[in-house]
């Protein structure tokens, strides 16, 4: 077959830090993939968490294509349209005020990183600085995201990375003021765990961290680079909260497919970065520009949130009764298009034999299926997909 030559080619030249399925993907229409070798499937991941409108959008793709056309990069150090455009958009959706544009999430963590340190510099004159991040969140592997990644596994191989970070439990406060202390410049957090386990934070607690924030004058730092975007069925998961970071964290659907992130500061806080301070030769370039703003335009023109908040639902109630029916399923949880369905035993058989039947799924750690959809999903795919998923149980 097609996809045995290619995987064999793909062997002898990538490094091996992904173990890849055993598929070659070669193109997409709406919420469905198909291979070299033609078999479709059902896409149940969007490039974890990433094509929120699916694929083929014609939209989407003319905008990108009209970009091709006129201009591709410039770097930071002229303005160009598309980028202020998508900034606007950004700063809207946020209720922020000032926006870095990155290639990718892991690059926004470790703006945020930066800006947070810097603005404690700038504070009280010193480079001192500590961080609290949460057991089990996970924000990317560069040095920095990795410093702020509480999986010790992920961290221990690769030596010394940044110092002064403390790790707290996530969804208790308690055990985050009990590291507070003058050094604290920031505390960073998914407001929904996303390979950590699809834990969403309780309403206490994510409030709680805001005020704790709030009276000792410590940044409060979401990643939103996973359950931002309209996945939880607002556009930043934390407006269900009733908060607003100092900085948030963005990327994945964002750009629905191009590398494009983004952290974004409010005004005070933002202003601490000067020249000189931070870089980025691609961030921002006018195509992944357009591509952001092609997604804005989309997501209201279809209504997408409105199709989140119809379908996400109904694929909870029907997980829920496929609970009901199979003792191994220990919990369903997540929020919004962002569910896990967590097994009393390692899920990599359940994800395989689905790929098998035509239905893509990924996991979060070794017993959780994650299901992050393209936000176009409708209820028919929700039903195929769960039988599919009984079959395979």
């Amino acid at each position: 077959m097609v996809s045995d030559e290619l995987i064999t080619r793909a062997d002898k030249v990538l490094m091996h830090t992904y173990n890849r399925f055993q598929i070659v993907l070669d193109s997409g229409e709406g919420v469905y993939l198909k291979d070299v070798n033609g078999k479709k499937y059902l896409d149940l991941a969007a490039g974890i968490a990433v094509f929120a409108l699916g694929y083929g959008v014609k939209e989407y793709n003319d905008a990108l294509k009209a970009q091709v056309d006129k201009l591709l990069h410039t770097s930071n150090l002229f303005y160009n349209e598309p980028a202020i455009k998508a900034c606007e958009y950004i700063t809207k959706m946020t209720g922020l005020d000032r926006v870095f544009m990155t290639n990718s999430g892991t690059e926004a963590i470790e703006g945020a990183i930066k800006l947070a340190r810097k603005y404690y510099y700038v504070k009280n004159g010193k480079a001192d600085s500590e961080i609290i991040a949460m057991n089990h969140s996970f924000h990317g592997r560069s040095m920095g995201a990795l410093a702020v990644t509480g999986n010790e596994s992920y961290r221990t191989p690769f030596g010394q990375l940044i110092g002064g970070v403390k790790f707290a439990d996530y969804n208790n406060i308690d055990s985050v003021k009990a590291l507070v202390n003058e050094k604290t410049c920031a505390i960073i957090m998914e407001t929904v765990q996303g390979e950590g386990g699809l834990y969403p934070g309780n309403k206490e607690f994510i409030q709680g961290v805001r005020k704790l924030c709030d009276e000792k004058g410590i940044i409060m730092i979401l990643d939103e680079i996973q359950c931002g975007m309209g996945r939880t069925g607002t556009m930043m998961a934390y407006e269900q909260y009733g908060v607003k970071p100092d900085i948030v964290t963005l990327a994945k659907a964002l750009g629905c497919g191009v590398p494009v992130g983004a952290f974004v500061a409010k005004e005070e806080v933002a202003n601490a970065m000067v020249p000189g301070d931070h870089g980025s030769t691609y961030g921002g370039n006018p195509f992944v520009a357009a591509a952001v703003n092609a997604v804005f335009d989309i997501f209201e023109k279809k209504k997408v949130l409105d199709n989140v908040n119809e379908v996400a639902p109904y694929l909870k109630e029907r997980l829920i009764e496929v609970k009901a029916k199979h003792s191994d399923i220990v919990d369903v949880r997540g929020l919004g298009l962002m569910c896990g369905i967590e097994f009393n035993h390692p899920v990599g058989d359940i994800v395989k034999k689905a790929m098998e039947k035509g239905v893509i799924m990924i996991s979060a750690g070794k017993n959780i299926v994650r299901l992050v959809p393209p936000l176009v999903i409708t209820k028919s795919d929700v039903d195929k997909f769960i039988s599919v998923l009984e079959e395979v149980i």
